[in-house]
């Protein structure tokens, strides 16, 4: 058991959506993030994730709203809901994950930002 600092962990990453993984708690990951841009739309038939924007401005696309998500705020995104998280104005968005153990990437969608497992910082 340590302390684990955030801020450390995120200078040791510097690619856009792919995810870290920092801890696990009991079948839940902790992971860091960082986002620019748009990322792709999908769901997770099973599992709810949550964001917390450690840095930056998420912006949380649904496809009847988009929630803006401001530093120091968390979203929780329920299964089975399509959603779609980007930032705007080419601005970096750091954020910390807390998701089950067998949650994908991008859903049941394969895509180019896809990542099959998160390395372990």
């Amino acid at each position: 058991m340590q302390a684990i600092n955030i801020k450390d962990k995120f200078s040791k990453f510097y690619k856009n959506w792919h995810p870290h993984q920092i801890a696990v708690v009991d079948n839940m990951q902790v992971i860091l993030a960082k986002l620019k841009g748009e990322f792709v739309w999908h769901s997770h038939d099973d599992e709810d994730e949550l964001f917390q924007v450690v840095k930056g401005t998420l912006y949380m696309q649904f496809r009847d709203r988009t929630e803006i998500v401001k530093e120091g705020e968390i979203i929780v995104v329920p299964k089975g809901t399509e959603h779609n998280p980007c930032t705007k104005n080419g601005e970096e968005v750091h954020v910390l994950l807390f998701e089950k153990l067998s949650t994908a990437h991008t859903g049941n969608v394969k895509h180019e930002k896809t990542q099959a497992h998160y390395p372990k910082i």
